[in-house]
């Protein structure tokens, strides 16, 4: 299959600050890719790099067959963008906030009358066309801002945290809504997220973090390469309960929050054997499936919510002190 996207050893520093640090990968016509990674990882800068709104550092990215520094305006002609902060004018209705986008973009106007109410009908919202986007919901508005972004027949369409803030399920039918345009519009989606759950429904994605790809590949893949069901468990005297069992089961074996964590092939099995052996020195123990959570942790040695869970208490502190002076 033809890339759509090819990038390679891309790079954008910020002062002293490197926030993206010599990344390859590439995009496949028709993909639903995914970038996945903690806030400050460098997705977002990575896409602004991809939709010409950064200029790189160094290396170099090609978009539909263009380079990103030397052909920005057909770039930007071939791609459609949902930033993560909404830039609609909720005064103007919907059809007017379309309307202006269409004149924007030099969609011919015997065309933007049609291809308006055909994106209006596609993310259905064509019964609120006249209603001001004030009085939208927040997913609503998100849907707008994918039509919007597919009013000038995009090739490729960049949906930067296409969820983030919404509830759970409100996010449930923007991915229904994003699955559906993938198979109906033949289009390829370029998207970033923190939510590992989403990252499920990609086709392909690349793990991102401090600036690095550190992993990339089919969620499947990535996964199986862990090795098997995740084993969680507390145990007293968690040192010798470790190394009794990297020696046993010949595993490696990993602390975290009070837990030791490990791979095993059949974990539904196994556990009844484990459980027997150690007897009254489990305080718990549990199986799961590998997730992309796990993945994550294993690569990092941490998990992505705590990365999510930092960046937030950063915010309510710097919030606290802009509120004392």
């Amino acid at each position: 299959m033809e890339n759509i996207i090819e990038v390679s050893n891309l790079r954008k520093k910020f002062s002293k600050v490197l926030a993206v640090n010599d990344i390859d990968f590439n995009v496949k016509k028709g993909e639903l890719f995914g970038f996945l990674g903690p806030n400050g990882a460098g997705k977002s800068t990575t896409i602004q790099m991809l939709c010409t709104l950064l200029k790189p550092s160094g290396g170099q990215a090609l978009v539909n067959g263009y380079n990103i520094v030397d052909n920005s305006d057909k770039v930007r002609k071939s791609i459609g963008l949902v930033f993560q902060e909404s830039t609609l004018d909720e005064n103007l209705t919907a059809y007017e906030n379309l309307k202006y986008h269409a004149n924007f973009y030099g969609v011919p106007k015997q065309k933007a009358k049609s291809r308006i109410n055909e994106v209006l009908e596609m993310v259905q919202l064509q019964n609120r066309k006249k209603n001001i986007v004030g009085t939208f919901s927040g997913g609503m508005k998100r849907r707008l801002e994918i039509a919007r972004g597919l009013l000038h027949y995009p090739k490729v369409l960049f949906l930067d945290e296409p969820t983030i803030g919404l509830d759970p399920q409100t996010r449930n039918k923007i991915w229904e809504f994003i699955q559906n345009l993938k198979k109906e519009e033949n289009i390829t989606i370029f998207l970033t997220t923190h939510y590992m759950d989403e990252a499920e429904y990609c086709d392909r994605i690349a793990i991102i973090d401090h600036g690095e790809i550190i992993a990339s590949d089919y969620p499947k893949k990535l996964k199986s390469n862990l090795g098997g069901d995740i084993i969680k468990t507390k145990i007293e005297n968690k040192k010798k309960a470790k190394e009794e069992i990297e020696s046993k089961y010949k595993v490696e074996v990993r602390e975290y929050k009070g837990y030791l964590t490990f791979e095993h092939e059949n974990g539904e099995e196994f556990i009844p054997e484990f459980v027997n052996h150690f007897k009254e020195n489990i305080k718990s123990i549990t199986m799961q499936k590998p997730t992309l959570d796990e993945v994550f942790l294993n690569l990092t040695g941490r998990e992505l919510r705590d990365e999510e869970a930092s960046a937030t208490d950063k915010m309510k502190n710097k919030m606290r002190k802009g509120g004392t002076k």
